[in-house]
């Protein structure tokens, strides 16, 4: 399983005109593989996990999945392909209100077909959760509800995780024990994961770092 993404370009319409965000990105992580893409803000790397992520459509270039061009989808497979293929992890949790948090971490697993409770007991173990697995999203802090997200993302063991500052809310114990299990799953199921972080210390604990500057890739 590899995700590629080759020249990709994206603007955006502002009141004073057109903004390239994207200026021809050139990425690859494969199998198992972990990537750390860091940057100043406003360089493009929220854009970028969107693009690969399907929630959005590069102007130019292609962004292929294990072979398949996202841009030859339909809505239908698009959706499809979030649905099975893709864990994100926004800032924003998504979380749903009217599901407590057991049944928000099985959520997009069962959804997936990958539900598996002895899995999921073990993340709710690991991000520390047992105590509110009956509370509903409005009694948590904003960072348990973090860990949840989190959780349910892990929980579908999706091939490709895509993580946008996922231990912001965090502490640095429980962001690391986070990045712990995160880089496990990539490691035991063959997962990639691409990362987004501003932490050079979470940086560097990944297999790789790539910095995006100016809308292009620099090293």
């Amino acid at each position: 399983m590899t995700l590629s993404l080759s020249n990709i370009r994206k603007s955006y319409t502002t009141a004073e005109g057109s903004i390239e965000i994207l200026k021809g990105v050139d990425l690859v992580v494969g199998l198992g593989e972990s990537v750390a893409l860091t940057g100043e803000s406003g360089s493009g790397k929220s854009t970028l996990l969107h693009l690969a992520g399907g929630l959005d459509h590069p102007d130019r270039g292609s962004v292929v999945m294990d072979g398949q061009e996202l841009s030859d989808f339909s809505e239908r497979e698009r959706a499809r392909y979030r649905r099975t293929r893709v864990g994100l992890v926004f800032q924003q949790f998504n979380l749903i209100p009217s599901l407590n948090v057991a049944a928000n971490m099985s959520f997009h697993a069962k959804l997936a077909d990958r539900h598996d409770p002895a899995w999921q007991r073990t993340l709710t173990e690991r991000l520390g959760l047992e105590p509110y697995l009956a509370r509903y999203p409005e009694q948590l802090s904003g960072g348990q509800q973090q860990r949840v997200a989190i959780g349910r993302t892990l929980a579908a063991r999706p091939p490709l995780i895509l993580a946008d500052e996922p231990t912001g809310n965090l502490d640095e114990a429980t962001g690391d024990a986070v990045l712990d299990l995160m880089l496990s799953l990539a490691k035991n199921a063959g997962s990639a994961l691409l990362l987004v972080t501003h932490s050079s210390r979470l940086a560097d604990r990944l297999d790789r770092k790539v910095v995006l500057r100016g809308g292009r890739i620099v090293e």
